[in-house]
């Protein structure tokens, strides 16, 4: 089976532009055209010039004249022609930078919640938001500079031969050798090259966009040394890609700087030697200058040559980037969709998942029942697989065998949508958007009313946290506003789930961020939540687990034991292990040694 062929970067490009692509082709010729009338003025020049020398002092000055206006005018000309071919080239950009962006973000909202714990804010920033920059600009600017370039160098190609045939020829040497040295950077390996450029760049902006973000809690928990490493490697990494790539082209773009800025070493000593053989010395002169003007366009066409192919690359590359990060593939499919079951007990049959790349099971056949109503508490070391287990129950992957069913139904027969409706979500890192408080709570229930709204805040005890803010709940949070604590951000992200009110909830570590203030409010509102709910709680304080109706203790992915706090506690296993520990760790203090005289 013959594979699918890849479509060009033009095909992608010229989908994304919609109906304003119709303006490129305009663009393009207005471009072209407008750098064939751009050379008319050194025509211009050289006439002058060509007059000056041959009738000296008796060189009509209205003739001069003349031609002076005329390089004026091509001069405006041109910028008129220039000017609107850029202005169609940006609109057919804007236009396909606003679709790529919008359909980015159309696909990633359709994505499973795994998706966005595989890629970081940082990432997705760069991929989408970068990326549709970079195709942006090779539209807007390099297409019409391709146009313009190649009209150009052909009509100079002309040209060169048309005047003197031997001033020609030995122009034709530098240029040779300037393409040779030309292909060597932009030839065969040039793809992988970029793809190398875009992965280091990618990589190091990720970095600086997590660390500036995560600077708060890396100075509460001083952190800085540790929390910079990633940030500093992907910096020397680039670094030293970058050295070893301008290292390796050193020669090539030496030799051809100097072949392309050299006509003249050739083109004066040939001069020389045609008036020495009996050449018309002010014919022979007059053609010297005429190539001196002309052969600068050489270097300019295969400059802007340079930089559309590494536009050309960089916006392939760009494109399909966007394109895999967002790959529909990736997106949950529900077979045979049903309705939202009207029961919430929660069962694991033989479940075993892997996250794509990992070398083996986040889990491993998985068997557990949580019923309707209870509350099953997930503890183990970090790594052992309790995210991944509560966060199958919502979907955020699929598992890879088993089934994970809610009432009876299949969880992949359930459509994302409707699931989400019925599962409430407190995770330790609190996602509060940058506007108001009132709004913030309202994601949970967009048409709660005031009274519902009221109620969710005292049950989560925000009530404290809104009384003294300037606006109340109507207050901005972020540069805008103002900026809450980790345990007031946890504390209204509790008012959003209590207003929600799903009949399934989901508490992954809750208090962690908390200071002991926010996390006895929180614990106290998490009580209330819980209440009557089919509860899947993650929790590294054993303390806050003793109460739970099930006790399920994970070690590399499997299920070691479960049972309630007494019963786990009257055998020897994993969890009096940990108990144990951590009791031991509580105990800790630091003595205070005493001197005796």
């Amino acid at each position: 089976m013959k594979s699918q062929k890849q479509p060009s970067t033009f095909t992608l490009l010229r989908g994304y532009m919609g109906n304003k692509g119709a303006l490129l082709p305009f663009s393009v010729t207005l471009s072209a055209l407008g750098s064939l009338i751009g050379m008319i003025p050194f025509v211009c020049v050289w006439l002058i010039i060509r007059l000056l020398f041959t009738q000296g002092v008796t060189a009509s000055g209205s003739e001069i004249v003349r031609y002076a206006w005329w390089a004026f005018g091509f001069s405006i000309l041109f910028i008129v022609f220039y000017f609107t071919a850029l202005m169609l080239s940006h609109l057919a950009a804007f236009r396909l930078e606003r679709n790529l962006r919008y359909s980015a973000m159309q696909k990633a909202v359709r994505m499973p919640l795994g998706f966005f714990t595989k890629n970081t804010t940082g990432k997705m920033r760069k991929v989408i938001d970068d990326n549709a920059g970079i195709v942006h600009t090779f539209v807007a600017h390099q297409l019409p500079d391709l146009a313009g370039g190649v009209a150009v160098f052909a009509a100079t190609f002309v040209l060169m031969f048309v005047f003197d045939w031997r001033f020609g020829l030995a122009c034709l040497i530098p240029l040779v050798v300037a393409f040779a040295q030309f292909y060597m950077m932009m030839g065969r390996n040039y793809a992988t090259t970029m793809q190398q450029y875009m992965t280091s760049l990618e990589a190091m902006n990720t970095e600086a966009v997590e660390y500036v973000r995560g600077i708060p809690v890396v100075k509460v928990f001083q952190q800085t040394v540790y929390s910079f490493k990633r940030f500093y490697d992907s910096i020397m990494g680039y670094n030293r890609w970058v050295k070893e790539y301008a290292a390796s082209m050193r020669r090539s773009m030496s030799v051809y700087t100097v072949a392309i800025n050299g006509f003249a070493f050739l083109l004066v000593p040939l001069a020389i030697i045609l008036i020495a053989m009996g050449g018309n010395w002010q014919q022979v002169s007059l053609n010297l200058i005429f190539y001196a003007l002309i052969t600068p366009f050489f270097g300019q066409c295969i400059m802007k040559l340079m930089y559309v192919i590494d536009g050309y690359r960089q916006a392939g590359e760009a494109v399909m980037r966007i394109e895999a990060m967002t790959d529909e593939k990736q997106q949950l499919t529900t077979l045979r969709p049903l309705p939202m079951p009207t029961a919430y007990d929660i069962r694991f049959n033989d479940v075993s998942f892997r996250y794509d790349g990992a070398p083996k099971d986040a889990l491993s056949h998985i068997d557990l029942l949580i019923p309707q109503g209870k509350t099953v508490a997930l503890v183990g070391a970090s790594g052992s697989g309790k995210t991944t287990l509560a966060r199958l129950v919502a979907r955020f992957w699929d598992a890879g065998r088993g089934e994970v069913s809610i009432g009876g139904v299949d969880a992949k027969q359930i459509h994302p949508d409707e699931l989400m409706r019925h599962i409430s979500f407190v995770f330790q890192n609190t996602e509060l958007f940058k506007t108001s408080i009132r709004d913030n709570i309202l994601y949970g229930k967009p048409d709660a009313m005031p009274e519902e709204i009221g109620r969710a805040i005292e049950l989560a005890q925000c009530r404290e946290i809104i009384d003294k803010l300037p606006g109340g709940l109507d207050t901005k949070i972020g540069t805008e506003g103002i900026y809450l604590s980790g345990g007031e951000q946890q504390r209204v992200a509790l008012a959003r789930a209590f207003l929600k009110d799903a009949p399934v909830v989901l508490l992954d570590e809750a208090t962690a961020f908390a200071d002991p203030e926010n996390e006895q409010e929180i614990q106290r509102a998490l009580r209330r939540l819980m209440r009557g709910k089919t509860v899947v709680m993650i929790a590294h304080r054993l303390t806050s687990v003793t109460d739970a109706d099930t006790i399920v203790v994970m070690d590399e992915g499997r299920i070691a034991e479960q049972g309630t706090h007494p019963q786990l506690l009257q055998k020897e296993g994993v969890y009096r292990r940990m108990w144990d520990e951590y009791q031991q760790s509580v105990r800790w203090a630091i003595k205070k040694e005493t001197k005796h005289a």
